[in-house]
């Protein structure tokens, strides 16, 4: 990696880790708290995965926005935190590409939500394998919306 690159991704890393204890504030009062070793191993688990789904993300990123809209979910624990939102990192990343980049990030986020309480009832293998399959398969037939 160039030293511009590698100064750059450093920067990076230190303004994710902010945003993610800041996070930590909000989360806390449902019982959820990242820890910095949690935190340091999402940041490089995001790496890897924008790599390998050939992805390139500029600005905050969507892990902390991943943290705001599943925190309060009734579906997720302390014990599983981390590995639920390294889960739902990947599985938001392979989507974007899967739907083409025709939702937003929001849209996604948003029915990821919603389909992970409502319909998946925290099944993060069924959310990916069903809801997230059909709703790929329709997005990428045109089909706009819910």
């Amino acid at each position: 990696m160039e030293e511009g690159m590698e100064w750059m991704q450093q920067v990076f890393s230190v303004c994710q880790m902010e945003m993610l204890a800041k996070a930590n504030e909000k989360t806390e009062r449902f019982g959820l708290v990242l820890s910095q070793e949690e935190m340091e191993a999402l940041l490089e688990q995001r790496k890897e995965i924008l790599k390998r789904e050939e992805r390139i993300e500029f600005g905050e990123g969507i892990l902390p926005k991943l943290v705001y809209t599943f925190c309060d979910s009734g579906y997720l624990s302390q014990q599983d935190y981390a590995d639920t939102l390294g889960r739902l990192q990947e599985i938001f990343y392979q989507f974007k590409n899967e739907m083409q980049d025709r939702v937003t990030d929001e849209e996604l986020l948003d029915f990821m939500r919603e389909q992970f309480d409502e319909v998946c009832f925290g099944d993060l293998d069924y959310l990916e394998s069903t809801c997230l399959e059909a709703f790929a398969r329709k997005v990428r037939a045109g089909y706009y919306g819910k």
